[in-house]
């Protein structure tokens, strides 16, 4: 093979090969090389096994992606590719193969855990990111607006739509050339993601005879599906926010001969049935009967529900994955648009713009056509009006670029596709921040980045400014609170005192009693109670539940009074970052810095620096931006990008934690494209 490996002072990959399968081989190695230990938890994720070296707190996910049938659902997909497709992914499976045993080496987790590296099959990439997307669309709250109907009424079933603290979303921007100093276009963002670490985007260079492009990879995937830079065009990608998977209640009974049925709104028709064990260390295996219905895979097999989930790549067997090798190739804003084209999971925004002026602005992905109810609730399965119509939305929404499109997800060009979607905050502000100038560098698109802006305080400040005869103590606290800037900076004690203000309110008004009936949360596996828990549900809908619903409006006022004097009886003396903390995930916890270890943080949920804390609850953040970028379309070394750890998923590596520094501060690191400044990595690849 002819593969050269080089790597910039931050040990960014920059790989170099003959040809594009060869590339994407390297590619493979390379991951296996840097993340072996990540690519590995990430495969038995996608398959179901990891209770069986990360023990009992596996068991949930195990479960789920048995039930999902997420790794059988990734055969499918694979053996329904083009060949072109199928021969370049099992290239980059074969390059991963060959680099797993000594990445495998380099990493400690292994020998911590007992565990030896596997071998990943063809499909392994497309379960990987089957698994890692399967609950992007936020299914689970359709439990959450079914629990708020049976216990509140159906009027309010849409009471708490907002987006929520298990909902991944983004920030992205495309700036055209009237608007810039070069007169070419800028592309900049951070998706916002559970942090991980290692991180959950890989900064990489993919060159050959026919492309050379720079982007983030997701670690186990080939090519760069979200974010790329081809020299000649770049794009980014959003969530959506889309509803594309439905819930079904169903009811099910055993034949005589043991087998099992399941009513549809023609009657009865067998179900699909077989048993899988879940092997789980330390503790006995779990037995699991995984069923499938007409509708799809049954993921909720309870007392009292039996649910089951429809999802597009379980029905069609497509994912997409015939866009990444295209998204390479491509040289015009037309190549990216005919490349998403055939996207599916997940439903994406999409901004991208060439060195022609060209610009793109639309939605990418399949959401099936069928009835409104879909969208909002589970559907009982024996009623007829739930079945999807075949075929899926299409034309997508677009629309042309004038000057600057956002896509944050909140309402816009998705509209029609979803039901949830972001409160408009970082949307208006990356706005407004945008239209202050007309000569926008790609440096200067820090200063968009880490905006601590929090728009979403006014609510909750406008009831404080309105409260008669407060204590001495307690209107010292509101005056500060009214002359506060409203930026959420790690250093600010007013940020700390919002804060606290804020989450007294949101406990007292998780505890009024006309909330009660929702404080026991449905009977459904542990895996859906983020989306099922009051407290961050009332946390996230605050501006709305101050304005109306259930509870009172006196009520609401004197939750406001009550939680303002608790904080004034003993205010916080730190500033905001001594709580508001980054906590990453990590499935070895044990080899990771402790909590209490990681640094403050700017930012706060509503924020552009969406750095996501769940009030009332935690002050701690897991979420946030999984890594930031900005493509340059006139010329592509001005580029820059940063992650929140580094280009190393081993821990003690150099090049392990040397960007959180920056990544903290919003500095972004220069994207290299001459090969004479990196070093080149000596490798045998025979």
């Amino acid at each position: 093979m002819s593969i050269e490996v080089y790597r910039d002072t931050w040990g960014i990959p920059h790989l170099r090969a003959a040809d594009a399968l060869e590339l994407v081989h390297a590619q493979g190695r390379t991951t296996a090389l840097d993340r072996a230990w990540q690519l590995e938890v990430e495969r038995h994720r996608a398959q179901g096994t990891t209770a069986a070296f990360l023990g009992t707190e596996a068991v949930e996910w195990d479960v789920f992606a048995r039930r999902a049938q997420l790794a059988d659902t990734a055969r499918r997909c694979f053996d329904a590719l083009d060949e072109p497709t199928r021969t370049w992914v099992r290239a980059y499976v074969d390059g991963v193969n060959a680099g797993l045993a000594a990445g495998a080496r380099r990493a400690p987790e292994f020998a911590a855990t007992g565990l030896a590296p596997g071998r990943w099959e063809p499909w392994t990439p497309l379960a990987v990111w089957l698994s890692r997307h399967i609950l992007f669309a936020g299914f689970p709250s359709k439990l959450w607006r079914d629990h708020v109907a049976r216990r509140l009424g159906e009027e309010y079933a849409e009471l708490f739509a907002t987006d929520g603290p298990a909902a991944s979303g983004s920030n992205g921007w495309l700036v055209t050339g009237d608007r810039t100093a070069t007169g070419a276009a800028l592309i900049a963002g951070d998706p916002h993601r559970i942090i991980e670490a290692p991180g959950v985007y890989q900064q990489i260079r993919l060159a050959c005879p026919e492309y050379d492009v720079v982007g983030l990879a997701v670690p186990g995937v080939p090519g760069l599906a979200h974010f790329g830079h081809t020299g000649t065009v770049a794009w980014a990608i959003t969530n959506a926010m889309a509803d594309y998977q439905d819930l079904y209640r169903e009811r099910l009974r055993r034949t005589e001969d043991g087998e099992v049925a399941a009513l549809g709104p023609d009657g009865w028709a067998p179900a699909r049935v077989h048993t899988e064990t879940v092997e789980v260390k330390g503790a006995d295996p779990v037995e699991i009967e995984v069923i499938e219905t007409a509708r799809g895979p049954v993921i909720i097999d309870g007392p009292e529900d039996v649910i089951s989930l429809r999802y597009p790549p379980r029905l069609t067997g497509e994912l997409g994955f015939a866009t990444l090798p295209a998204l390479l190739a491509a040289r015009t804003v037309a190549d990216v648009d005919r490349a998403f084209d055939r996207w599916v999971e997940p439903v994406n925004v999409v901004q991208a713009a060439d060195t022609e002026g060209g610009t793109l602005h639309r939605v990418a992905g399949h959401v099936p056509l069928r009835g409104r109810d879909n969208r909002l609730r589970t559907v009982p399965a024996w009623e007829p009006g739930h079945e999807w119509h075949g075929g899926a939305h299409d034309p997508m929404p677009r629309e042309p670029v004038d000057g600057v499109a956002v896509m944050a997800n909140a309402r816009g060009l998705a509209t029609p596709l979803g039901v949830e979607f972001a409160a408009p905050h970082r949307a208006q502000r990356i706005a407004r921040l945008l239209d202050a100038s007309k000569s926008w560098t790609a440096p200067e698109m820090a200063a968009v980045h880490t905006d601590t802006h929090l728009a979403s305080a006014r609510p909750l400040l406008s009831l404080l400014a309105a409260l008669p005869d407060l204590g001495l103590e307690a209107r010292e606290v509101r005056d500060r609170l009214l002359c506060w800037n409203r930026r959420m900076a790690a250093g600010s004690t007013d940020a700390a005192l919002f804060a606290a203000v804020r989450g007294a309110v949101v406990r007292r008004l998780a505890e009024h009693p006309a909330l009660a009936g929702l404080a026991e949360p449905p009977a459904y596996p542990a895996l859906f109670q983020p989306w099922l828990a009051l407290v961050p549900r009332v946390a996230y809908a605050l501006g709305t539940l101050l304005a109306g619903g259930p509870v009172p409006e006196a009520d609401r006022l004197a939750a406001v009074r009550a939680a303002l004097e608790e904080v004034a009886a003993a205010p916080p003396t730190d500033p905001w970052g001594a709580t508001h903390r980054l906590a990453p995930w990590a499935a070895l916890p044990a080899l990771t810095d402790g909590t209490d270890e990681w640094p403050g943080l700017d930012g706060d949920h509503d924020c552009v620096l969406s750095t996501s804390s769940v009030p009332g609850l935690t002050d701690h953040s897991a979420r946030g931006p999984a890594a930031r970028y900005v493509w340059d379309l006139a010329r592509r070394e001005d580029s820059l990008w940063v992650v929140p750890l580094g280009a190393s998923g081993v821990p003690g590596d150099p090049h392990a934690r040397d960007q959180l520094p920056l990544w903290l501060r919003g500095d972004l690191v220069p994207v290299v494209t001459d090969w004479d400044r990196l070093i080149e990595e000596r490798h045998d690849h025979r």
